[in-house]
């Protein structure tokens, strides 16, 4: 028996290594002779750099960058094909797994880090440039990025207006003459795990700004200051990008993208799929395990579990899922592809104890879906 096991991260409890790890070891237990093919998966969001580095090969880069908070810290970023290519993830700059959840609050991040991230893989005369933006702590339509790699915002005094989500309903105008010049000539692909749109019941602010840390008041304004960052840009751009899928990706973060980058969206499981030669394993594939830390109707908008539901699919391999949360619509993933969910709390407890749990729970979910698998085929005729 083969089996692939592909999960991605367990949000603030494990990467999607200890995740595989704790996988094979808990099907082990009960199938130690089975083909075991461990493929950690990202979608865009915390993993991507690890995923494609190991998928491909190349080098971490360390360099000091600003928090969403402002505050200093250490960041990487990969670099792939002799230095051709930079990965990046948004999340190692401006994630939120870097704000401590009292602080959350998306009127106060920014995502001048992850302009500053972009600027250093310039500087090492890269060419092709793949972010992945998922994981972020902001809502301020990537305003810092570009204030980062030179672009200026004014309020309609004609003064500059500073960093954070609380500045989107004072924009005025946008100048862009200082843009680093080196964009123009990098191929970016933007590694997006999510189709919704800038503003309206399905974007940035509605469903994301409250999982960083906004009130209702706070979504209220970050909504009305995403629709004027939006008509700013169309003014400039002649286009109007706040209904494009994924344009309300990491806060608004891909129409900076898009509009001044000339970047292009794309699913990011589909980036990570082809670096791990995800199709070659699949022929002769008998199970599939993917993950994550949360799955709900939401998981059919472009996450990892469903981008490898898709190519088992095509191969009419089974897919099991194993997650710490099973939320509101997670029935539709049955449609969508994963033959079974399960997750992997044992019993009610608190958020940090399951977090820190996480991976032992995994191993136990695992052996415990292993032996019923085993039971299935005890219970088969018998030849």
């Amino acid at each position: 028996m083969k089996i692939i096991i592909a999960p991605d991260s367990f949000k603030e409890s494990m990467s999607a290594e200890i995740a595989a790890n704790a996988v094979m070891k808990g099907f082990q237990a009960v199938f130690p002779n089975a083909q075991y093919i461990c493929l950690p998966i990202a979608d865009g969001g915390e993993g991507t750099v690890d995923t494609l580095i190991a998928a491909v090969g190349g080098e971490r880069v360390k360099t000091e960058v600003t928090d969403p908070l402002g505050q200093p810290i250490n960041a990487y970023y990969g670099l792939l094909q002799q230095g051709k290519t930079a990965v990046i993830e948004m999340a190692q700059a401006s994630g939120l797994m870097l704000v401590k959840p009292e602080q959350r609050n998306p009127m106060l991040t920014n995502s001048y880090g992850t302009g500053q991230l972009i600027k250093s893989a310039l500087d090492k005369g890269v060419q092709h440039i793949i972010l992945g933006i998922g994981g972020s702590a902001t809502v301020d339509g990537g305003v810092g990025m570009l204030q980062a790699l030179g672009a200026n915002f004014y309020d309609n005094q004609q003064k500059i207006l500073s960093l954070n989500g609380n500045v989107l309903n004072q924009i005025e105008s946008i100048d862009v003459s200082a843009l680093d010049p080196r964009l123009k000539s990098c191929l970016i692909d933007v590694a997006c795990d999510v189709d919704n749109p800038l503003v309206g019941e399905r974007g940035a602010a509605v469903v994301f700004g409250p999982q960083k840390g906004a009130t209702p008041e706070m979504v209220a304004a970050l909504e009305k200051g995403l629709n004027q960052f939006a008509d700013v840009v169309k003014r400039i751009k002649n286009k109007d990008y706040r209904y494009i899928p994924g344009s309300g990706a990491a806060g608004g973060v891909s129409v900076a993208i898009m509009a001044f980058m000339n970047a292009q969206l794309k699913p990011g499981i589909d980036i990570v799929i082809d670096a791990v030669k995800l199709v070659h394993h699949m022929a002769d594939a008998d199970l599939v395990i993917v993950g994550e830390g949360s799955m709900d109707g939401q998981t059919t908008g472009g996450k990892a579990p469903l981008g490898i539901a898709k190519v088992a699919a095509k191969h009419h391999v089974p897919v099991i899922a194993l997650s710490g949360v099973l939320g509101q619509g997670v029935e539709v993933l049955h449609e969508k592809g994963i033959d079974a969910l399960f997750s992997i709390l044992p019993r009610i407890c608190k958020l940090e104890d399951a977090l820190v749990q996480g991976e032992m729970n995994l191993q136990h979910t695992a052996y415990n879906v292993a032996s019923a698998l085993k039971i299935g085929q005890q219970l088969l005729p018998k030849k």
